[in-house]
């Protein structure tokens, strides 16, 4: 599903932001990545998503080479992966229904399937009665709500999260949590980037912690907990 075979990244001051990385991630996993600030982890999303080039190694993602991947390609790829970010990113003039079916407009989704989908992922999220709302009028932990569902209305196998709790109280947190839990379930591929160790703890999911550039510990689910 993801695999990195000895990828660095070095931006223009020499120094390394990842440095020799070799990971797996297999399909339906879902996988914490944790560290401090600068330790890599905002790089290896941006790579996954083709937004920046490594210097040396080899990237895969769904069995297609990223290396090797050709302009016109890359929206396609990332059509396969929904992105959720910290600060949300909603279209503040648009209301939530058509946050959701912008995602679907842009690669052209006839409009009987923006109608089903939309609804679909509205109930998903808990949000089906809020359609009309436009995002000041939700709270963070709706708007964070309304940013999933339109990461996943595509029906990507991967999903990338930087941060998602990190502008909600822990409550909200809670909530979108058990909703990349169940996501998950169903099926797609969660990574979640995060900086909340109680939620990790509490979660019992494999961990990647990354350090300076590397990946310094690698605990499979189940074995958090363990000394």
């Amino acid at each position: 599903m993801i695999v990195l075979e000895n990828v660095s990244k070095s931006y223009s001051t020499g120094a390394p932001a990842i440095n020799q990385i070799n990971l797996t991630i297999e399909k339906g996993e879902f996988v914490f990545i944790v560290g401090n600030s600068g330790s890599g982890k905002s790089t290896l999303i941006k790579l996954l998503l083709k937004e920046l080039e490594p210097t040396e190694g080899k990237i895969y993602v769904n069995d297609k080479c990223l290396n090797r991947m050709r302009r016109k390609k890359i929206p396609y790829l990332r059509r396969d992966i929904g992105v959720v970010f910290q600060d949300f990113r909603l279209l503040k003039d648009r209301n939530i229904y058509d946050n959701i079916a912008f995602a679907l407009r842009v690669v052209e989704t006839p409009i009987r399937v923006i109608k089903r989908r939309v609804p679909a992922m509205l109930a998903l999220v808990g949000l089906s009665e809020k359609y009309r709302s436009f995002p000041k009028e939700l709270s963070g932990g709706e708007q964070q709500r309304v940013a999933l569902a339109r990461a996943l209305v595509n029906n990507p196998s991967i999903l990338l999260a930087d941060e998602p709790t990190g502008n909600l109280d822990p409550k909200n947190s809670w909530e979108i949590m058990k909703l990349l839990d169940e996501i998950n379930k169903r099926g797609t591929t969660v990574v979640v980037v995060t900086h909340n160790r109680e939620i990790v703890e509490a979660m019992n999911k494999r961990v990647i912690t990354m350090n300076k550039g590397v990946i310094i510990s690698d605990i499979k689910k189940g074995d958090y907990n363990e000394d």
